[in-house]
């Protein structure tokens, strides 16, 4: 099988495919639409970012993936496999794994990818090293009814970053945290009564979509919700969407009573690129003048009967 990257020669390709692309970053395509079209083909050609496309051929078919990273970022995200046709040709777990060795370069750990669990993109991606580390769900809360009057959000602020922080230990399994990674800034929204709600939010010219942290002990959380939607700014006709792991089920029943919309369950898969290891030195300490330090001597241990 032949693997090489994409080339200016292959746009008519990405064309052919646009619209038969199994897309795995639910957040990239809800807030900035389809990654095959014009704009995303271009993106590919920017030095400064990290995106790379792999085109696969044998026997006469033709695969792609393509994969990002954002720099300073952990892990990378595999943004598209295409045609969905092919999804279970045995071509595209070494397609799989030449995106993954791409990935490594950038200094990425690990690789997310969000799949419908009904698809075969979810067998192929098995059979690539990927595990399901999570669910999780899309909800449509556009046409959510919310007054911004007497809402409890605010901005968040620099001030409120270590609240946050702990707001995601409390809520993040640990499992998940190191492909989850806590927040480094104060962004998206936090409720000023006490930090027991910070959501963040990801806006393009497609739509919006809302990442919560919301504590099982907040009250009224469906009242807050709606104020936060009545409160967004700018939002204009774009549809906004509010992501649901499974960590955070317990938001499903509540989105539901407000007559959100649920999208189909995907399983969060990530596969490990590389272990962090921590390698042990031998550490000098400095014994202050005048001070010895006696070893102790242990003449007898009598053990329990």
């Amino acid at each position: 099988m032949n693997i090489r990257a994409l080339d200016l020669l292959d746009l008519p390709m990405l064309g052919r495919y646009r619209n038969d692309a199994l897309l795995l970053d639910s957040t990239r395509a809800l807030t900035r639409g389809n990654p095959l079209g014009a704009a995303g083909f271009l993106s590919h050609f920017n030095p400064a970012r990290h995106v790379y496309t792999a085109i696969a051929k044998e026997n006469g078919d033709s695969l792609l993936g393509c994969v990002i990273h954002t720099p300073g970022e952990t892990f990378a995200r595999l943004l598209y496999l295409a045609p969905t046709a092919h999804l279970t040709h045995p071509g595209l777990v070494p397609l799989l794994e030449n995106l993954s060795a791409e990935a490594g370069t950038w200094g990425a750990f690990h690789i997310i990818a969000e799949v419908d669990e009904t698809s075969n993109g979810f067998v192929a991606l098995r059979n690539s090293g990927f595990a399901v580390y999570a669910w999780q769900r899309l909800w449509d809360i556009s046409s959510i009814a919310g007054s911004a009057s007497g809402s409890g959000w605010t901005r968040a602020q620099g001030v409120d970053l270590p609240a946050i922080q702990s707001l995601y230990h409390q809520i993040v399994p640990p499992l998940l945290q190191p492909v989850e990674p806590m927040p480094r800034r104060a962004a998206g929204f936090i409720c000023k009564e006490g930090v027991k709600c910070h959501v963040g939010l990801s806006s393009g010219t497609a739509g919006i979509v809302i990442a919560p942290l919301i504590h099982p002990d907040t009250a009224d959380v469906g009242a807050e919700l709606s104020a936060l939607i009545g409160g967004l700014t700018n939002r204009g006709a774009r549809p906004v969407y509010l992501c649901v792991r499974s960590y955070q089920a317990w938001l499903e029943p509540v989105l539901e009573d407000l007559g959100a919309s649920a999208g189909p369950r995907q399983a969060v898969m990530v596969k490990h690129l590389a272990r962090l290891i921590k390698d042990e030195q031998a550490v000098t300490v400095i014994q202050p003048a005048g001070v010895s330090v006696q070893p102790s001597h242990v003449s007898h241990i009598e053990a329990k009967k």
